[in-house]
């Protein structure tokens, strides 16, 4: 499957019709890991004609029920186009916006989302495919600032879940050129794709 993911930042090339159409007409999925205007959303995926699988990032308070559409993912396991995806939204709380979690909430999350996950690799008989993250895991990819420090669960996360992909966005490339942004920890590929990556992903 081949997905266009998305975070963080608007870029003008994915807001041209023709140039989507162009360059990315083969795509079948697309994906926010978060910090994304509803309409930016709603746009690519319209002139793609592919669905939208999301979770919300620190800034996404203003999405509704119906914008931008699509699924979201956030504290839920779904099979879809032979994969299986689950998702976990925000960031380490660092303000008393919404969308943010103490690193013990996060835990909490971790916790609960997790009998979701073994029920649907035993009814699935595979494991986890991709977990979409707003925020990276503690010490991969994340930054010494507060907001931009990583979840400590997510590496709980990795350890259980064991995803064979975990998306993240949260870190700008532009605010650390030399940060990595795919990193293999344990059985899985951490890959930060802000602002945007095209992947493919096996069945």
């Amino acid at each position: 499957m081949k997905i266009l993911a998305v975070s963080d930042n608007v870029l003008a090339r994915l807001e041209n019709r023709e140039n989507l159409l162009r360059n990315y007409s083969d795509v079948q999925v697309l994906v926010s890991c978060g910090d994304m205007p509803a309409h930016y959303l709603e746009f690519i995926s319209d002139v793609l004609g592919v669905p939208l699988l999301y979770v919300r990032g620190n800034h996404d308070i203003h999405y509704t029920n119906t914008q931008p559409g699509g699924d979201n993912l956030h504290g839920r396991v779904l099979h879809f186009g032979g994969l299986l995806w689950a998702g976990l939204e925000g960031c380490l709380r660092y303000n008393r916006e919404p969308i943010q979690y103490t690193q013990g909430e996060m835990f909490g999350q971790v916790l609960r989302l997790y009998p979701s996950v073994l029920l649907a690799r035993a009814r699935f008989r595979r494991r986890l495919d991709v977990m979409l993250t707003h925020a990276p895991p503690r010490h991969i990819h994340d930054l010494p600032d507060r907001a931009h420090n990583g979840f400590q669960a997510f590496r709980l996360l990795i350890r259980l879940y064991r995803p064979r992909f975990l998306l993240h966005g949260h870190v700008d490339t532009h605010s650390a050129p030399l940060q990595p942004t795919q990193t293999r920890f344990l059985h899985t590929e951490v890959i930060n794709v802000n602002p945007a990556k095209v992947l493919e992903l096996e069945s």
